[in-house]
C-alpha cells in the first residue's frame, strides 16, 4: 500500500493537517483555528469465537486510532460484511451489540453504517473524533532524548493463533480478550496532561513496525529495552512452540532490516516484538522530564504501562533492541 500511495498526487487543501501521505494512524482535517476532525476506518475478520466479544474487539480497535492522535471520538459508522445465506442472523445481532457497547463506553454515537453480502464475516467502524489542531499527536514528532512508554502488554497475535488451533489456555485467552477490549481512552486522556511529542497505537505492524514509522517520520533512531516490555500470559510459550501468525512473519521480513538485536535478546522475545497486535496499547514519545510523572499517573489508573526505551540522534541501526 505504501508504494501505491506514494504514486498518488499530494493534496493541496490547506485544511488537511495529516493525510494519507504519512504513516499516521488517522487523518486530521482542520475546521476552525481551535477545532479539527480526526477520521479513521478499520475492520477485519473474527479473531475470537464469541460474536459479542468480536464486536467489542473490533470497536476497541477502530477507536484506538483516534486516541492515538490525542483526539476524542464522537461518532461512528459501522462496516459489515456478512453471508447472505448459511449464517444465523443472531450472530450478526450479537456482533453489533458488542460493538455498540464499546462505542457507548467511549461516548461515541453510532449513527449509521453500510453492509454487504460476503462469504466471510467482516466488521468494523469508520470513526470521527475531535482534536485541538495545536495538540495533535503525530508519528513524526519524537525528539532526541524522549522516553518511550508503552501502555499495554504484547502477545495478542500469537495467543489468537494458538486459540485458533485450540492450544491456548483459558488464562491466556481471558487476558488477551481483556487487553483487546480495553479502550485506550483513559491512557490517552491521562497523557494529554504531559508533554507528548509523538504517539501511535500498536496494531498490525507490531511494536517494531509502528516504532519504525515513528523513527522514520521523526528522523530519529530508537533504543528499546526488551527486558522492560511486558507480555500477556503464555505469549512467550506460544511463540516458542511455533504458534506464529502469518502477519508476524511478514512484519519480520519487512522491518527486520532496520532492527538490530543484542545477542542477549532471546528469540521468543524477538518474535513477539514483531507480533501483530489487535487493539494494542499506545506507544508514547514523551519529553524526558515528564516521563516519570506520566508513568506514575498511568500506573495509578491501573494501566499496565512501562518505560521501554528512548529516542536518540539518527544513526544506524534505526532501531536497536537491547
Amino acid at each position: 500500500m505504501d508504494s501505491v500511495l506514494r504514486k498518488l498526487p499530494r493534496q493541496t487543501d490547506p485544511h488537511v493537517l495529516i493525510g494519507f501521505d504519512t504513516a499516521d494512524d488517522a487523518g486530521v482535517y482542520q475546521l476552525t483555528p481551535d477545532l479539527a476532525l480526526v477520521q479513521t476506518v478499520d475492520f477485519f475478520t473474527p479473531i475470537v469465537d464469541d460474536p459479542y466479544t468480536f464486536g467489542q474487539v473490533a470497536a476497541t480497535n477502530a477507536l484506538s486510532d483516534v486516541y492515538a492522535m490525542g483526539g476524542r471520538p464522537i461518532s461512528a459508522l459501522s462496516i459489515v460484511g456478512f453471508p447472505n445465506t448459511g449464517r444465523d442472523v443472531d450472530v450478526l445481532e450479537r456482533i453489533l451489540e458488542g460493538g455498540l457497547a464499546k462505542m457507548q463506553e467511549a461516548g461515541c454515537a453510532v449513527i449509521g453504517g453500510h453492509s454487504i453480502g460476503d462469504d466471510e464475516i467482516k466488521f468494523g467502524y469508520a470513526v470521527t473524533g475531535l482534536v485541538d489542531p495545536s495538540r495533535v499527536w503525530a508519528n513524526a514528532g519524537a525528539r532526541e532524548g524522549d522516553r518511550l512508554i508503552l501502555t499495554k502488554r504484547l502477545g495478542t497475535g500469537v495467543i489468537s493463533t494458538a486459540l485458533k488451533q485450540q492450544k491456548a489456555s483459558d488464562a491466556a485467552e481471558a487476558a488477551a480478550i481483556e487487553s483487546m477490549t480495553t479502550l485506550n481512552r483513559q491512557a490517552s486522556e491521562i497523557a494529554r496532561a504531559f508533554d507528548i511529542h509523538a504517539a501511535t497505537d500498536i496494531t498490525g505492524f507490531g511494536l517494531l513496525g509502528h516504532a519504525r514509522e515513528m523513527a522514520v517520520g521523526s528522523k530519529v533512531s530508537l533504543v528499546i529495552e526488551s527486558a522492560a516490555i511486558a507480555f500477556l500470559p503464555h505469549a512467550l510459550d506460544y511463540a516458542r512452540q511455533g504458534y506464529v501468525p502469518g502477519g508476524l512473519k511478514r512484519n519480520r521480513d519487512f522491518i527486520g532490516g532496520c532492527v538490530e538485536f543484542a545477542d542477549s535478546v532471546p528469540e521468543d522475545v524477538r518474535s513477539l516484538l514483531f507480533d501483530p497486535q489487535t487493539a494494542g496499547g499506545l506507544l508514547l514519545s514523551v519529553a524526558a522530564p515528564d516521563a516519570p510523572g506520566l508513568l506514575a499517573a498511568l500506573r495509578h489508573a491501573y494501566i499496565q504501562s512501562a518505560g521501554i526505551g528512548q529516542a536518540i540522534v539518527s544513526t544506524h541501526p534505526l532501531i536497536a533492541v537491547h
